[in-house]
């Protein structure tokens, strides 16, 4: 029996506050945080993910700062903790594929699929930012706070937009339509 704390859809296990927190990027007042936030290590990678980022290496180079392509060239993109492949990190701070556009952080990867130079949009990890996604014998969504992401809670609540809607393309990207849709009947319960 699960607790009354999770939405069970299907094998995926969904935190309640994905459905009940608003949020809304507000890149202006954050400046990109998500991607600067203090760590040893940038976000998290599939292992799927990895050749597909090798391969789009030469695509993002001419977005980021030389430090971050030498980095790149010297120690590669990722390393692994405790099993799991996250990206390097510059500094102990920002992810490897930072760049910066009139001082907010993005993303390199997103800019080239942006840019119409590949159809990976971004390690989905980072897409479904701010949920996290914990395996348990399944999927386990949450959402991860960080005091960094507040103006993303004003702005999801002046929008009145939630996490889940806020995500919707990287949820869909992740579980299908068909799981979304279930998710999204859930919502109205």
């Amino acid at each position: 029996m699960l607790p009354n704390n999770f939405i069970p859809i299907e094998n995926v296990l969904v935190r309640p506050e994905i459905m009940d927190t608003n949020f809304s990027c507000d890149l202006e007042k954050c400046k990109g945080a998500c991607c600067t936030i203090e760590s040893e290590f940038g976000a998290p990678l599939l292992d799927e993910e990895i050749p597909i980022m090798e391969e789009l290496l030469d695509i993002v180079f001419p977005y980021l700062p030389g430090e971050n392509v030498a980095l790149i060239k010297k120690h590669g993109f990722y390393n692994r903790k405790e099993g799991d492949a996250m990206t390097m990190s510059i500094n102990k701070r920002e992810c490897v594929f930072v760049y910066y556009d009139n001082a907010v952080a993005k993303c390199s990867i997103e800019k080239s699929f942006q840019d119409g130079k590949t159809s990976f949009r971004k390690p989905v990890s980072c897409h479904l930012f701010p949920i996290r996604v914990t395996k348990f014998g399944g999927d386990v969504l949450r959402y991860e706070k960080f005091n960094e992401c507040t103006p993303a809670l004003v702005k999801g609540k002046i929008e009145n937009t939630k996490i889940v809607e806020f995500c919707k393309d990287s949820l869909i990207r992740s579980y299908g339509n068909k799981w979304y849709s279930s998710l999204m009947e859930t919502k109205g319960k």
